[in-house]
């Protein structure tokens, strides 16, 4: 899993880049492109069933998943064309799996706007047209580079596709709506950031992190339009937050802003989400570990996120639900209840599975 933290300059991209890595990897400053370079991290996924199974196992080491989130230098107004150096900008975020999508949601006299105004949507609107302006000119590139002589019947469907999508996207429409999956297919190898899942995340001063404000309401309107997700979130107390060690005392700084959890554990489980993933379990003495694997993937795969040769000589899964494990504190209450289940190569693994896997290579 990779995701990609865009927006214009100056909107908390870094400040929240760092609030989610846990420390200052990424320069946050007052003034537009403090950020060139990417700054790619990988964070730890908050999950409360991996620290139950650890509890019940008592391993000697425990290994949560992760996932890379990488913060990409703002983008401006004629990106597409190379503004701000916005050529290499696009490049980083082509390769990501998902977007996080920061909007300035607060006031503040102090910190400068690129373009000297508060208005969430316009600064949406300037960001969404650079990156339809970059996916149409790859699209139409290849469009002229087949239409007239196409191979066969394949690349005959791919010249229709490609004409629809330049079409889409020049009408504002989001291509994720438009095509169907098999469309979308077709068009994988372009690496075109319009069809990459988007979750815009309201950016907003401690006093609206509960409840949001103004600015957020548009946003929300905005995205259900585009089908896409919102989360409000104030990078400055996620920030806060992230230097304070003690887990008591995170909870009890969060419930005096009358907060249940941090936002950065809302943006993780949204971007796991977005991205149908989900995690499985392996539980031992020596170790307990959370794996990634996509929604709907067979035992077989699963155990292909381990190694390469454990999914080639699959054999079958002993299976405990995360619920069960618990119930009958761990591997051998589960088995003496009869709540272990041999699961063979056709099995939808669930989230929060415990597995073992036995293969033969």
């Amino acid at each position: 899993m990779k995701c990609g933290i865009i927006g214009l300059p100056n909107v908390g991209k870094s400040t929240l880049f760092n609030a989610l890595c846990e420390n200052e990897q990424a320069l946050a400053a007052n003034y537009p492109f403090a950020t060139i370079d990417p700054n790619s991290a990988l964070v730890k996924v908050p999950d409360d069933r991996l620290k139950e199974i650890t509890q019940i196992a008592n391993p000697e080491k425990v290994i949560p998943a992760v996932f890379e989130i990488v913060d990409i230098a703002g983008l401006v107004k004629g990106a597409s064309k190379g503004e701000g150096l916005g050529n290499a900008f696009l490049t980083h975020i082509r390769s990501v799996n998902a977007l996080f999508h920061i909007v300035r949601c607060f006031d503040d006299d102090d910190i400068q706007h690129v373009e000297n105004r508060i208005d969430p949507i316009q600064d949406i609107g300037i960001i969404d047209t650079e990156l339809a302006l970059s996916d149409i000119e790859i699209l139409d590139r290849n469009y002229q580079k087949i239409k007239k002589f196409p191979k066969n019947d394949l690349e005959k469907k791919k010249v229709e596709i490609l004409k629809k999508s330049i079409d889409d996207l020049s009408e504002g429409k989001n291509l994720l709506n438009t095509l169907t999956s098999e469309e979308l297919l077709l068009l994988e190898e372009y690496k075109l950031i319009s069809t990459k899942p988007i979750v815009y995340i309201c950016n907003v001063d401690e006093s609206s992190a509960q409840s949001g404000n103004q600015y957020t309401k548009v946003v929300e309107d905005y995205a259900k339009e585009k089908k896409s997700e919102v989360l409000v979130v104030s990078a400055k107390i996620e920030s806060e937050i992230s230097q304070i060690q003690e887990e008591s005392e995170k909870q009890e700084f969060l419930e005096s802003l009358g907060l249940k959890e941090t936002g950065l554990k809302r943006v993780i489980r949204k971007g796991y989400e977005i991205l149908n993933y989900i995690n499985f379990f392996t539980a031992g003495e020596k170790e307990v570990r959370a794996w990634t694997i996509i929604k709907n993937d067979t035992a077989p795969l699963a155990a292909g996120a381990i190694h390469s040769d454990m999914e080639k000589g699959f054999i079958r899964a002993e299976t405990i639900s995360y619920e069960d494990f618990i119930t009958y504190k761990g591997e051998h209450g589960a088995k003496e209840k009869g709540k272990l289940r041999l699961e063979g190569k056709d099995y939808v693994v669930k989230d929060g599975d415990v597995m073992h896997f036995l293969f033969n290579v």
